[in-house]
């Protein structure tokens, strides 16, 4: 009698903490510019709008070509188009020490979005090819909380890298870029050897194991095909996945709003220097990863999805809204950011579990890169406004606002979906 506990427990155990370290890196790379201009906006002499709009440049890119990017690995196979992600993203990260104005700026920003387009979606759908779906919203958590522990673990190296600045005739900043980016290489080059991409092909599941996994999933895929029978194009036009790129993009306003700004935000409110600002912006994330955790596990024990989104994304708004408005009392202001950021992490495992809910095949690899293609148009406006505003008041309160009201919409649209798309 096979465990069905167990087995998923081996899968876990097995590709968790290497897609684990993949997303890690991945995020870091995407957040070190935040750490990389509190240098670099001085060196190059950008204003906080040009940095704004070329943090959110990155999301043009990447927006552009998430859907084929997707439909690509669905065909090729996870493992080589995962690995040709990593290896291109890498070497573009990498560029980011060459840039020397605005022009430069935007286009491997652009260029950057581009490479990476279709990294989570591809996660996420090569886990539903693995992860039976009453165990998927505790995985999807695990696995996503690199996304925060990349900011627990990219404010001690970028603080330390920064210190590099003069070595060797490079900046801080440009050190910054070249060290965080060789890691991505590396790995797309292990992805290769190290991920299967289907249980059929895991040498460390025994052969009665890989057959029960492999009949699971098979099972539930029919099961969904008969309920929710979608092509790729009805997928793409279904109204529950437009309702779920609007809950999403509501959502990563606020989430690449705080990753892009919090180092500066923690900096104009502390007076800290910039390398304390770096290593005490590490504390949010590292609140944000427990807190995700909790709430997934607690969302599959009750089965509940939506109030475990909305809840989070209400707790997030009423941090920004405080952090806001207590911006001369360093320590609530900072306590305020903590509630915020583990607020919008939390959202990600339950949603997640969403869309896998009611697409299988096909209509999950396009359905699933629509919500993050939409969603991200999200990362391009939160960091862009936060910008805009900053330069125009002076203050980051006015931006910190706007952030809590998305939050508030995606709450907001959490609750609206009801049961329909499956709690």
């Amino acid at each position: 009698m096979i465990g069905p506990r167990a087995v998923t427990g081996r899968v876990t155990r097995r590709l968790i903490p290497y897609l684990f370290l993949c997303y890690i890196v991945n995020y870091l790379d995407r957040f070190n510019i935040s750490f990389a201009a509190l240098e670099m906006k001085a060196d190059l002499g950008l204003s906080d709008a040009v940095y704004g709009l070329g943090a959110g440049m990155f999301f043009a890119g990447y927006v552009t070509c998430e859907i084929p990017s997707n439909l690509i690995l669905q065909r090729v196979g996870a493992r080589w188009w995962i690995a040709r992600i990593m290896v291109t993203w890498g070497v573009l990260s990498c560029c980011m020490m060459f840039v020397r104005a605005p022009g430069s700026f935007y286009v491997v920003r652009l260029l950057l979005g581009a490479a990476e387009a279709g990294f989570l979606p591809g996660m996420i759908f090569y886990l539903t090819n693995w992860i039976p779906a009453r165990d998927r919203a505790g995985v999807f958590a695990l696995f996503l909380t690199s996304t925060a522990l990349a900011g627990v673990v990219g404010g001690p190296v970028s603080a330390a890298l920064l210190q590099l600045g003069g070595t060797s005739g490079l900046a801080g900043w440009q050190w910054l870029f070249l060290v965080e980016g060789l890691p991505a290489v590396v790995l797309g080059v292990i992805t290769l050897f190290y991920l299967p991409d289907h249980p059929s092909q895991a040498r460390w599941l025994t052969p009665p194991e890989q057959a029960w996994l492999e009949d699971t999933l098979v099972a539930e895929r029919r099961a969904l095909e008969q309920t929710h029978r979608l092509t790729l194009w009805q997928a793409l036009t279904h109204a529950r996945v437009w309702r779920l790129c609007l809950l999403y993009f509501s959502t990563i306003i606020s989430f690449y709003g705080v990753a892009f700004w919090l180092p500066q935000i923690v900096k104009s409110f502390s007076g800290l220097s910039n390398a304390a600002a770096s290593l005490i912006s590490a504390l949010p994330y590292l609140a944000a990863s427990v807190g995700m955790v909790l709430v997934a596990r607690h969302s599959d024990r009750t089965g509940e999805r939506r109030r475990h989104v909305a809840v989070p994304a209400f707790a997030a708004a009423v941090g920004l809204i405080v952090g806001a408005l207590v911006q001369r009392h360093p320590t609530f202001a900072f306590l305020a950011l903590c509630l915020a950021a583990t607020g919008i992490w939390s959202t990600l495992g339950p949603f997640w579990s969403l869309p896998t809910a009611f697409l299988s095949g096909t209509a999950a690899a396009g359905g699933i890169a629509l919500i993050n293609s939409v969603g991200n148009i999200g990362g391009f406006v939160g960091p862009t406004v936060v910008g805009f505003l900053k330069e125009r008041t002076h203050r980051f309160e006015s931006g910190l606002f706007v952030l809590a009201a998305s939050l508030v919409v995606a709450g907001v649209l959490a609750l609206s979906l009801r049961a329909e798309t499956a709690d």
